[in-house]
Formats: structure tokens, C-alpha cells, sequence
């Protein structure tokens, strides 16, 4: 049945017929062990229990879901996976894991209900993807150091896409060549398209030579910014919010954008990624404003009701107490 249902799913998409076909002859050969054909079994009954909790006999909310739905669920998952990462808790770690891999084989089962692709599918593209940007690995390409690795890795990309275009029958992939930066989503976080914008720009190449290059810039960005904002408004006493920030000029905003974005730089350059970072810096800014809180509580008041000083004070304890 299953067969029958992946060829009727191919006669409805000679395109993506062809794409296959292409794909295959950039397979290898790679040893399958015991341990992997265990890992194989189980996905296959995570795909009959997921095609079951679909069925008409199955879960009505699992019915009604689409691609649209779970969108929401995919993102919160990744973040999950991130935080489960930090633990240190293997279980849990492990557990999230799964559940990241449970909304891939969600999606491709409404896919493949569609008539679209299915599982098979996804796990076939990606495998000979991977294949084929490790010409190093399974080719005659040489790439001794990450750095040549990550070279490659884009090239190969860009020919994919040219080929793309070429199949499509786009008239403009013979004149003009895309950028490597065409298929960074514009529907990423800021912080994220950032990253991914300047970590797919240095891997030819366009990047600064040393860390203190990446400072400079930041301190540029710094008084650029500082060009931009009145004297008097560069304070935290404001008490009008919107009027506060209509006496900006356009250029600020502007330079607000290349401050933070220079940012992103110093992190990336270090080999942080910046969202993590981020993050991070997040969860300790609520512990210790948390611990600021409590200890407001235990001197009978609110933090608010304190004086900035003493909220300076709590503030330097709470980074040795929190």
C-alpha cells in the first residue's frame, strides 16, 4: 500500500520525479550497523503511530491540524531542545529530541495525505543532500580544514540553486547569478537572519581579519549612535514615552539596527551564536532581578518602592547570590 501510495504521489509530480532521479546518482554507499536498523525500526513505528493518530479512527485534534497550525509547536520544540541542551539532563535532552523529530514526521504525514511527498521523501533529500556537499568525504575534492569545508559547502549551494533556476526554466539564472544569501529566510528572528547573513559572507571570505577589527566596528556603531541622540534625551528620565521617541530622527532607528547588528558580529566572530547568547543572558537578568525582588520582600517593601541606589545595591548582591 505503501509503494502503491508513493508512486501515485510521483505521477502527480514529474518534477519532482526528475529532482530524484538527479539526487540518486549522488548517492554512497555507507555501513548500516545493527544499532542503526534498531534506531530504523523504531522511526517506522513512530510513522505508523503518527499515520494512525491521523487516521479516521485516530485523534480528532491531530485531524485537524496543518502545516499552518503547527507552526507555532515546530518553533517552541527547537527552543525546547536548546534548553534541554543546557540541562545537562541526557533524558530530557533525549526526550525533547523526539519530540523535535515528532513534528518532522508530522508535517510529512499531512504532506503526504496531500499527495505532496512523504516521509521516505524527506529522509531521501536530505541524505543525498549530504552526500553531495561532501564531495570530501565521498568524492575527490580535497578540504583538509573547516574552513575549506564550509568554502566548498557554499559553492556547492550556489551551483544547487543555479540548477534549480536552470530546471525551472529561468531565464535570469543564465545572466545573473544568485546570491549565497538568497535562501537565508527573512522570516528568522532578527538576531538569527543576522548570523546567518554574516556567517554565510564570511565563509567566502568577506569577514574582518582579527577580533579587535569587529570591536572597532562596535565602537564605531557606538558613537554613530550617540551622533544621532539629543544630549538631554540620552537619559532614562522620561516620562512620555511616545514624545520621547518622536524627538528621534529617522537615522537613529538606523543606527540602533547597525549597533545591534555589529553585535551579532562580535559574537559570531568568537564562535558564539548570538541567540543562545542572548538567551542566556535573558534567564540571569530574571533570576537575579528575581532575587532583587525577593530580597525587597524581605526588608517589608516592593523593589519599586526602593531608591535607585538601593536597587544598585541589591543588583551587585544578586550577581554573587543569584
Amino acid at each position: 500500500m505503501a509503494s502503491k501510495r508513493k508512486a501515485e504521489v510521483r505521477r502527480a509530480h514529474p518534477a519532482e520525479r526528475r529532482k530524484h532521479s538527479v539526487k540518486r546518482s549522488a548517492r554512497a554507499d555507507v555501513a548500516v550497523t545493527a544499532h542503526d536498523k534498531i534506531a530504523g525500526a523504531w522511526f517506522a513505528k513512530l510513522v505508523a503511530l503518527q499515520a494512525r493518530l491521523r487516521s479516521p479512527n485516530g485523534c480528532p485534534w491531530d485531524r485537524e491540524q496543518t502545516h499552518a497550525s503547527l507552526r507555532k509547536y515546530l518553533i517552541e520544540e527547537a527552543y525546547e531542545v536548546l534548553d534541554a541542551m543546557d540541562s545537562s539532563d541526557a533524558r530530557k535532552f533525549a526526550s525533547e529530541l523526539g519530540d523535535l523529530l515528532l513534528q518532522v514526521v508530522f508535517h510529512a504525514n499531512i504532506a503526504e495525505s496531500e499527495g505532496r511527498f512523504g516521509i521516505s521523501d524527506v529522509i531521501e533529500a536530505v541524505y543525498t543532500k549530504m552526500v553531495r556537499r561532501h564531495p570530501h568525504v565521498f568524492g575527490d575534492v580535497v578540504a583538509e580544514t573547516p574552513g575549506a569545508v564550509l568554502k566548498n559547502w557554499e559553492q556547492i549551494k550556489a551551483a544547487e540553486r543555479a540548477a534549480e533556476k536552470s530546471e525551472a526554466g529561468s531565464a535570469k539564472s543564465e545572466v545573473k547569478r544568485d546570491s549565497i544569501l538568497a535562501d537565508v529566510p527573512r522570516s528568522l528572528p532578527a538576531v538569527l537572519e543576522a548570523y546567518q547573513l554574516t556567517r554565510r559572507a564570511s565563509r567566502i571570505g568577506f569577514d574582518w581579519k582579527n577580533l579587535e577589527g569587529v570591536l572597532d566596528k562596535l565602537d564605531e556603531e557606538r558613537r554613530e549612535l550617540l551622533a544621532t541622540v539629543p544630549r538631554d534625551h540620552a537619559t532614562a528620565e522620561h516620562t512620555d514615552a511616545r514624545s520621547h521617541a518622536a524627538r528621534l530622527t529617522p537615522e537613529t532607528e538606523e543606527e540602533i539596527g547597525d549597533l545591534l547588528f555589529a553585535g551579532v558580529n562580535v559574537a559570531r566572530f568568537v564562535g558564539i551564536d548570538p541567540e543562545i547568547a542572548l538567551k542566556k543572558a535573558n534567564r540571569k537578568f530574571k533570576r537575579r532581578f528575581g532575587w532583587m525582588e525577593a530580597a525587597a520582600a524581605r526588608e517589608g517593601r516592593s523593589l519599586a518602592e526602593l531608591p535607585r541606589d538601593r536597587m544598585e545595591d541589591l543588583w551587585n548582591e544578586s550577581k554573587t547570590s543569584a
